[in-house]
């Protein structure tokens, strides 16, 4: 498939009280929301992580350290942008995704329409062609006093065959 880039992104973060929670980008209530550097979006880690290793360019946190201060508390959707800036500037675009969230609460599926929406604005998409579930791991994955939420994110880009290869 000349002209297919294909990634995968894993991302994980402790769920803590005084947080807010963003998955793709949409604020979701809870009283938990995800600690990280940035805004903790596993989701958006995710993707980022796989669109970069599909690109052979360097992990999340090498192009954005949590050492830094610009990006502490930054959206995670500003971190996704300025990746897809970077790709595009290689002649790459996004073409489809695959993400599977996992956490035991808040149950997710009532959020599905608008994070998914979002994700096609965000990767200038069609809606078809992102695929997004979420799993509840039934007390068998996150121990009761310290949940938590895992990303796993499948991507494949589009390579305009016309781009100089770096």
């Amino acid at each position: 498939m000349e002209g297919f880039l294909f990634g995968f992104g894993f991302d994980i973060h402790p769920l803590v009280r005084g947080r807010r929670l963003f998955i793709g980008g949409i604020e979701i209530p809870s009283e938990l929301g995800a600690l990280g550097h940035s805004d903790g979006d596993a989701l958006l880690h995710a993707l980022i992580d796989a669109s970069l290793s599909a690109s052979g360019l360097p992990d999340i946190g090498s192009l954005f350290p949590d050492t830094d201060s610009k990006y502490k508390d930054i959206p995670s959707t500003h971190l996704l942008l300025e990746t897809k800036n970077i790709l595009r500037e290689l002649g790459i675009n996004f073409y489809q995704v695959d993400i599977t969230l996992i956490l035991d609460s808040p149950k997710l599926s009532p959020f599905y329409g608008e994070i998914k929406g979002n994700l096609e604005r965000l990767l200038e998409i069609p809606a078809e062609r992102i695929g997004l579930k979420a799993r509840r791991t039934e007390g068998v994955l996150f121990i009761p006093d310290r949940p938590a939420i895992i990303a796993l994110a499948m991507v494949v880009l589009k390579k305009n065959l016309n781009a100089q290869d770096s």
